[in-house]
């Protein structure tokens, strides 16, 4: 069966960055389903039409992916309106930010805390990967045809290479 919209595909993969760092390996496969809400639309273009065992490399540009490195989306915030447990690397959704902060953050981004000063946080709101350009090689394990529930929602239940509102990155810690 050939890759198509509307269909499932078992994925594994290897991203980098176009310097050759490997940033995410991903031995056990994770169904995707082509045509919804689960991938970017770089990568379902490549995969259109491929099958069981090939493998596709696709290079993403941040564009395309996770957006450019938006500096608007960082922010100094006063460490006196964080709880003391507040660690470097922790998540916190712009719904929950703490009274005192900037009136001006967005509120549909998720905040990584990178910094922590005695006197200061650091909040970046974007996402991770935003500003950098990927190489992705995709394996192709399964193919088949998604199952009703799965086009009702538009997903076969993940959704790695969308960006969504308040999206948590694997092995992170959400603060609330």
């Amino acid at each position: 069966m050939n890759i198509a919209n509307d269909g499932v595909v078992a994925l594994t993969w290897s991203l980098k960055d176009t310097l050759g760092e490997v940033l995410d390996v991903l031995d056990e496969p994770v169904e995707f389903l082509v045509g919804g809400d689960d991938l970017f639309e770089v990568i379902e273009t490549a995969l259109i039409g491929k099958n069981v065992g090939d493998t596709v490399n696709v290079r993403i540009e941040p564009e395309q992916g996770f957006g450019e490195f938006n500096d608007q989306l960082i922010f100094l915030e006063s460490r006196d309106v964080f709880p003391s447990a507040l660690e470097e690397g922790m998540t916190i959704e712009g719904v929950a930010l703490p009274a005192g902060c900037s009136p001006h953050m967005p509120q549909d981004v998720l905040y990584t805390v990178t910094d922590i000063y005695p006197e200061h946080v650091v909040l970046d709101g974007n996402h991770p990967l935003a500003g950098i350009a990927l190489n992705l090689t995709l394996q192709i394990r399964a193919v088949r045809a998604a199952t009703e529930a799965e086009l009702a929602c538009r997903s076969a239940g993940t959704g790695f290479f969308k960006v969504s509102p308040l999206q948590i990155a694997p092995g992170s810690q959400l603060l609330q």
